[in-house]
This record gives C-alpha cells, sequence and structure tokens, in this order.
C-alpha cells in the first residue's frame, strides 16, 4: 500500500511539472508575437489635434490610439497581461498567476485576432503631398488596420485632415495627428538638427507611450508590397533586438560612412534611418551601453548628452546618433536586407543591391528629392503613378501598365537599366491583391 502511494504521489507529481511546462511555453511564445514586450497604458503625453477613422469615424480630441487603448487598467483588460521571462511582475500588473493570465491572454487573442499596425511619419514644409503619396501606397496592398501616426507642423494640420477624411477605406485605416514637439528645454537644438522636424522621430517612444511597436518612414518612402510583411519581421526579433534597420550602403567603395564619418557607426557602411521599425516598449525598457560614462543610460537619458558630445561631428543628424547608439549595442539592431529601403545609391553607380534583383523593391526610398526632379527619372516615375492613382480604380490598367511604359523611357539611366526591380514586387503585389479579393479577403 504504501509502494502504491509513492508511485501515486511521483505521477501526480510528473503530471503537475508537464502542465507547468506546457503552460511556460505557451507563455513564451506569445512572448514572441509582434511587439513583444508589455503594452503600457500611461497616456500620452502629447495632445493630437485629431483623431478620425477615415471614411465615417468621429473626430476625437486631446486623445490617442494604440495599442494598449482599450483600457487603463492591465489588471482588468487581459489584451495587455504581461509575461515576464524572468518570473517577476511589475508592481502595477495584478498578482494573479503567470502561467494562468498567460493562457487567459492566449484566449483573449483568438477571439481578438486583429492585429492593428502603427506607422509614423513626420511632414513639415512642402512634404504634405510626398507623405500623402507614402500613405496612399501603405494603404493599397496592406492587408490589417492601419494606424497612421502623423507628426506635422501646425499649418499642416488642416490640410492632413481634409485629404485623409476623403480616403475611401472605412475600418481599415485611422490617422492621429500630433504637434511637432521637442524637450523644452533644448527644443532649439532639437529642431536645427540637420532639417526641420527631423529629430522629432527620436522622441516617439517618449510621446507614444501607450504603442508597443511602430514602423516609422520618411516622407519619401513608397510601399510597393503590403505593410503587414515588413511588420513580420517583429516576430523575428531576437530577445535583445529592439529595432530593424536596412545598410546604408551595400558597397563600402561608395559608403559615406565608412569613408567620410568622425564619430562611431554601426557595421561596416552604417545603418540607414528612413526605415525604422521598433519595439518601443522594449526601448523604453533597455539602458544603453555609451561613451560618455560607464553608467548605462535609458532612451530619454541618452538623447540630450550624445546631440552635446557630437553636435559638432555629426552631418546626418539624429541618423548619426542613431548610428552612435547602435555602434555601442550592436546586439540590440535586426538588419533587414536592402530591397526594404531602396535608395538612388543601390542603383545610381551600377546596381548593388543584389536582394533587389532577384526579387524586386519592397519598399522605395526617394531621398535626395529624387520624387521631384530629372535626375532619377526611374523614381520619379514610380512616385507620380502612385499619386495619381484613384482609389477603386484597376491597378494594372491604372497604374501598372502606364508606369512599365513610363520606365521604358528611362533605359539611358543607370537606374533606369534596371527599372524591371521596379515592378517586379509591384506586380506581385497587384496580383496578391486581386487573388485575396477573389477571395472574399
Amino acid at each position: 500500500m504504501r509502494r502504491f502511494a509513492r508511485v501515486a504521489l511521483l505521477c501526480l507529481g510528473c503530471g503537475v511539472c508537464s502542465l507547468l511546462y506546457g503552460f511556460s511555453q505557451l507563455a513564451l511564445s506569445l512572448e514572441q508575437e509582434p511587439g513583444g514586450g508589455r503594452e503600457w497604458q500611461a497616456p500620452d503625453s502629447a495632445a493630437p489635434s485629431a483623431r478620425r477613422q477615415a471614411g465615417g469615424g468621429r473626430v476625437a480630441a486631446g486623445g490617442s490610439t494604440g495599442l494598449g487603448e482599450a483600457g487603463s487598467s492591465r489588471c482588468k483588460n487581459l489584451s495587455v497581461s504581461f509575461w515576464n521571462s524572468y518570473w517577476m511582475l511589475p508592481s502595477d500588473v495584478c498578482g494573479m498567476n503567470c502561467f494562468w493570465e498567460a493562457a487567459f491572454r492566449y484566449d483573449y487573442m483568438k477571439t481578438h485576432p486583429s492585429e492593428k499596425m502603427h506607422l509614423a511619419v513626420v511632414a513639415c514644409g512642402e512634404r504634405l503631398e510626398e507623405t500623402v503619396t507614402m500613405l496612399r501606397s501603405a494603404i493599397i496592398f496592406s492587408i490589417k488596420p492601419l494606424q497612421f501616426h502623423i507628426f506635422a507642423e501646425e499649418q499642416l494640420h488642416e490640410s492632413f485632415k481634409h485629404i485623409l477624411d476623403e480616403f475611401p477605406y472605412e475600418g481599415k485605416v485611422n490617422y492621429t495627428l500630433y504637434p511637432i514637439t521637442f524637450p523644452t528645454e533644448s527644443a532649439a537644438e532639437w529642431k536645427k538638427l540637420f532639417k526641420p522636424c527631423a529629430s522629432q522621430r527620436l522622441f516617439l517612444p517618449l510621446i507614444l507611450k501607450n504603442v508597443d511597436s511602430l514602423l516609422y518612414v520618411d516622407t519619401d518612402i513608397l510601399f510597393l508590397r503590403p505593410v503587414d510583411d515588413i511588420w513580420s519581421f517583429l516576430r523575428k526579433f531576437n530577445s535583445t533586438q529592439i529595432a530593424a534597420m536596412a545598410p546604408e550602403h551595400e558597397e563600402p567603395r561608395i559608403g559615406w560612412y565608412n569613408r567620410f564619418a568622425r564619430h562611431p557607426y554601426y557595421g561596416v557602411t552604417g545603418i540607414n534611418s528612413g526605415v525604422m521599425l521598433m519595439n518601443m516598449t522594449r526601448i523604453r525598457r533597455k539602458y544603453f551601453k555609451n561613451d560618455m560614462t560607464s553608467v548605462r543610460l535609458q532612451w530619454g537619458e541618452i538623447l540630450m548628452p550624445l546631440l552635446k558630445k557630437y553636435k559638432l561631428n555629426i552631418t546626418w543628424g539624429d541618423q548619426d546618433l542613431l548610428n552612435i547608439m547602435f555602434f555601442h549595442n550592436p546586439e540590440s539592431l535586426y538588419v533587414f536586407p536592402c530591397q526594404w529601403n531602396y535608395r538612388p545609391d543601390h542603383c545610381i553607380y551600377g546596381s548593388n543591391c543584389k536582394d533587389a534583383e532577384e526579387e524586386g523593391i519592397f519598399i522605395l526610398h526617394g531621398n535626395r528629392g529624387v520624387y521631384h526632379d530629372d535626375k532619377q527619372p526611374t523614381f520619379r516615375a514610380v512616385y507620380e503613378a502612385i499619386k495619381n492613382y484613384s482609389f477603386g480604380d484597376d491597378l494594372v490598367h491604372s497604374l501598372l501598365q502606364p508606369l512599365k511604359l513610363e520606365l521604358q523611357k528611362t533605359t539611358h539611366t543607370y537606374c533606369g537599366r534596371v527599372h524591371k526591380v521596379f515592378i517586379k514586387q509591384l506586380t506581385k503585389s497587384i496580383r496578391d491583391l486581386y487573388a485575396r479579393r477573389s477571395k472574399g479577403r
């Protein structure tokens, strides 16, 4: 009888261990979902001027949308449940069992499968049309709902509202307008760094406190495939990575950083910040190594000291500061291939983005103003085609075919000689979009 009791007790212990292991694996898999971190419910420090659901939503002032907008209490909202791989819960989370909390979150996510993708842009000066064209390109192919965070000078807000309120994608697109905001005590220094407003992107993790993950892009970006696809890189982040960017150059012989930089930079040729995918929860939590003090500093603590130390040595403003930061913290960066940030440098001296040659361009970055002059007609042709496309028109006849004709006129340029890479992915994106529509998705 005693032997039977021992066997029963052993079996019971094994069963409990198996159950605990199963819940731990479930919780770990949830932690690796896009965003990969806590969704903070702190109120936004910037007061946006308007929030509207494009195509018929109501306007609300003074609020900010985000992944955690369902409620202010993490104890009451299972969508913001927290799993900590180090077996500790922060003070503002209910003291419930971690395993059960993870299980409840899994059940909640099954019944609320829709994930909103957050995209931010900063627009100043004459960038209204360019920004709207970028937003249009994001809308055309994307699958999951989009939340736009638009930081713009006050005089541009009414124009943005007028245009975006006419977008016909009710339920798919929401936007929030924000003023340009810098720390009060150093606003003048940040405003004059590189270009007006450019440094705003550095403060997004501090302003959008209730947004877990975010894709920042420059105004001169065009999406040639769904935003969903670059958003999926969040799932590929390992436990130390907080952001993803592409290299500044593929070919060191024409690289700027490795030839001219007077400050530290990431990798062999530096990184380009025109397309920057961020796990902002991790950014806010991280303590960064630096060359100013032996003490590691958080994001909000490190920016101003970096500027003070390097402001006489940086040329490209906030991008240089990001290069310095990730030089000291290389384990924190995920590097994606060049076709996710394809710029004139990839073709004006001969084609040097091999991934784009094989698969096409995924995201086009028309820096140096190439959308608005005749120096790179290949880039301008793509921009004009998307700008002139009317929502609802047939994409093949109204966008793709006219673009092909224009690209054939650019073969006298280096970029024009590889013009097929400009439509390779675009063609596939259009085909995939129509396939989804035929299936009712």
